[in-house]
């Protein structure tokens, strides 16, 4: 069995920010050579997510009105987590509840999706650097 790691970097202008990574997880397949497998992806920071769903602007715009409904960014104070000087508690909210992963499973060559599945990077605090992790295994 072999095994491939690849960081991808983000750095969005924004708080929050929902970006297909599809085609960079797609890239990093095609450059390992594993043709049968599974590929992992992970968000290497505790304010930000990967998920996968649909990429469909109102989805987009859904998710991010109703994360912003369940753990609202304001008023800061309302977070015992920003008492510490940071003002990103719900940003640890949001990513509890989109998730840190994904695992697709890889079949001749190519992520092996269901119909309509997307892999996102999802920022909850953003306009600063931040890794993901490729990791895939298989033959």
């Amino acid at each position: 069995m072999k095994s491939f790691r690849q960081e991808l970097w983000m750095n969005t202008p924004s708080r929050r920010a929902y970006v297909n990574i599809t085609a960079d997880v797609q890239k990093a397949v095609d450059k390992s050579g594993i043709k049968e497998g599974l590929c992992l992806v992970n968000a290497m920071h505790i304010t930000a997510s990967v998920y996968i769903n649909d990429n469909e602007q109102g989805l987009l715009k859904d998710y991010d009105q109703w994360l912003e409904k369940l753990a609202p960014h304001e008023p800061i104070s309302q977070y015992k987590h920003n008492n510490t000087g940071e003002d990103n508690g719900d940003a640890h909210l949001k990513r509890q509840i989109m998730g840190r992963e994904v695992t697709v499973a890889i079949t001749e060559g190519r992520l092996d999706f269901g119909p309509w599945e997307q892999i996102f990077y999802g920022e909850f605090d953003g306009r600063r650097k931040k890794r993901l992790l490729i990791k895939i295994i298989g033959e």
